[in-house]
């Protein structure tokens, strides 16, 4: 057996790219949609997402109600 033959398979690199789907906006995985609302809050939808989630961009639906940087805390 040749040394090449014992080798293990390399891994696939990792990426910082975003997932795909995911408002780069956002850190943890808020749906890109026309509307995202918290789970269990008052909003219509049609998204959800479950926090907390912190808002490292551009809060674009209105999900850090008080302003610290954290959405979908309370």
């Amino acid at each position: 057996m040749t040394p090449e033959a014992t080798r293990e398979p390399t891994p696939p690199p990792t990426t910082s790219e975003p997932v795909a789907d995911c408002d780069p906006n956002y850190s943890g995985c808020v749906p890109v949609a026309s509307d995202v609302d918290c789970a269990g809050g008052s909003g219509n939808g049609p998204a959800y997402v479950s926090g907390p989630v912190r808002v490292t961009g551009s809060d674009i639906y209105g999900l850090d109600r008080d302003g610290d940087g954290i959405a979908c805390d309370s």
